[in-house]
């Protein structure tokens, strides 16, 4: 994969444009351990990421992940008003944290599984890293064929590939206040046939 660059409490200019006209009819897809084809004009997607916000807002959030097709949230959002303002920007996928509680514990999973553009993602907020998986991860990571699993909890930004599993790690560190992190970080990468490319930190002074 190719790490793009890191920005420091500054935003990027807009991007130049894209050529999303190329397309391919069939997408394989392998997640939990069903094999199924499906037909799909596959374009570039651009993601945001960003774990730990427990329930801090940032405007910047909103600027940073403008340009974004989705926005994943590894967990402990914090509030059901994270979650509103995230899904009022762009499509939202998410799962609960330690710390998330009811409503969103009743809307949202611990963890999901999706294919996206040929790439296979496990998402769940507790996983460890290649390394030193939390307890039954590197199993599910194994047999549901994953191709990019995200993690948070640890308030580390981290982009790891496991080379024995071949895959790719992130945690997008913490996006929030709360906690022992000394900046905040947030992600936005590509994904585009099977290939995961250009990924950006920006980090984000606590204070």
């Amino acid at each position: 994969m190719h790490f793009g660059k890191v920005l420091h409490d500054q935003l990027p200019s807009n991007p130049p444009g894209l050529d999303r006209s190329k397309g391919t009819l069939v997408e394989r897809c392998d997640v939990e351990r069903l094999s199924f084809f499906v037909l799909n004009f596959t374009k570039l997607k651009t993601i945001g990421l960003l774990s730990d916000t427990h329930g801090y807002w940032d405007e910047r959030y909103a600027t940073f992940f403008a340009e974004c097709d989705e926005i994943w949230h590894a967990g402990d959002i914090g509030s059901l008003e994270v979650y509103n303002r995230l899904m009022e920007l762009k499509p939202v996928r998410a799962v609960t944290g330690n710390i998330d509680g009811y409503p969103l514990r009743s809307m949202l999973k611990a963890e999901m599984t999706f294919c996206i553009e040929g790439v296979n993602v496990y998402m769940t907020h507790i996983g460890g890293y290649p390394g030193k998986y939390a307890p039954g991860i590197e199993n599910k990571l194994r047999t549901q064929n994953i191709n990019l699993f995200i993690s948070g909890h640890s308030h580390i930004l981290k982009v790891v590939n496991d080379a024995k599993l071949g895959l790719l790690h992130i945690n997008p560190g913490a996006a929030g206040l709360q906690g022992w992190q000394l900046q905040r970080t947030l992600v936005r990468f590509k994904i585009e046939n099977s290939k995961i490319s250009d990924l950006e930190v920006l980090e984000l002074k606590l204070h």
